[in-house]
């Protein structure tokens, strides 16, 4: 019938990698129609748009997800839905039942947001097959690190690099013996060596890609503003704000977190290493940034 489309199962496009599933069902008009399936355990984060016209809806066909609003834990199960529309800061969403999501968008994103999860499935899969603590580990400090971007005011194109950068940022250990990753005592010099040379391993698989944009980013991510850092022993404004944004979320999710030769530092505790060291390894601005998001997200509480 004219002005009807049936379409019985058929997707204009999919998208899949281990974790994500994502279905083009319609468009026209401005708007995109998607299906999205997640799995148990992922994260995803809606990150402000400067398009002051731009909006998403949200509707959860089932599994439930779980974010925070001003400290207080809210779950989304099926049959709830959510919408956004200038948004102030990233939001995350933890999947607590893998979910299926129903989503229309006044912009396109269908296309920006496929080909990322294809480079992340190529890339992510080595990845967590060697050390599945990595994987996970990124996606925290991915987390982190869009949220303090937000803290410091960064542009959306900026946060979204970052997001990718943080989520791709250790993808050069997948050339680390597994050996030398989970060794519960000190490194030798020579297994330390192997190990500094991830950031710029990591950037040239990046550079391969069309996100070479970030590849910067990930190399940069273990330089420090005194000049110790590496692989070059950058210092100062010679290191890109989002690699130092990475370094302090990176060093302070992986105090608290256990580790082979180590259980897991307290989150005060993390917090005033890092403070320790600003203007030493850490940019004042992004540590301060970052404890402010800590504190308004209840993961640390702060002493008046």
């Amino acid at each position: 019938m004219k002005g009807l489309d049936i379409l019985k199962g058929k997707h204009l496009e999919t998208i899949e990698n281990g974790s994500t599933t994502l279905s083009l069902l319609a468009t026209g008009s401005g708007l995109e129609l998607m299906k999205q399936s997640i799995q148990k355990d992922k994260t995803f984060i809606l990150i402000p748009s400067e398009a002051a016209e731009a909006q998403e809806f949200y509707y959860i066909v089932d599994g439930a997800i779980q974010t925070d609003i001003d400290e207080r834990p809210v779950r989304l199960e099926a049959d709830d839905f959510f919408s956004c529309k200038d948004l102030e800061s990233p939001v995350s969403f933890t999947v607590v039942e893998t979910v299926t999501l129903l989503s229309v968008s006044t912009m396109p994103v269908f296309h920006y947001v496929s080909e990322m999860i294809g480079e992340l499935r190529k890339i992510g899969q080595k990845v967590e097959e060697k050390d599945r603590y990595t994987y996970n580990h990124s996606s925290r400090v991915a987390n982190y690190a869009v949220k303090t971007a937000a803290k410091m005011k960064l542009s959306r194109e900026r946060m979204e690099s970052l997001f990718l950068a943080s989520m791709l940022h250790d993808i050069g250990k997948i050339n680390v013996p597994e050996e030398v990753l989970k060794k519960p005592s000190k490194l030798t010099d020579e297994e330390f060596a192997l190990i500094k040379k991830h950031p710029g391993d990591g950037a040239d698989m990046i550079r391969d890609t069309p996100y070479k944009d970030i590849a910067d980013i990930v190399e940069q991510h273990h330089e420090r503003v005194n000049g110790r850092g590496y692989p070059f022993g950058l210092s100062g404004d010679e290191i890109l704000v989002e690699a130092k944004i990475i370094g302090v979320c990176d060093t302070f999710d992986a105090m608290t977190e256990d580790r082979a030769y180590r259980s897991a530092f307290t989150a005060e505790y993390a917090m005033d290493e890092l403070e320790r060291l600003i203007g030493i390894q850490y940019e004042e601005e992004v540590v301060k940034a970052f404890k402010q998001m800590l504190i308004e997200e209840g993961k640390l509480i702060e002493i008046v």
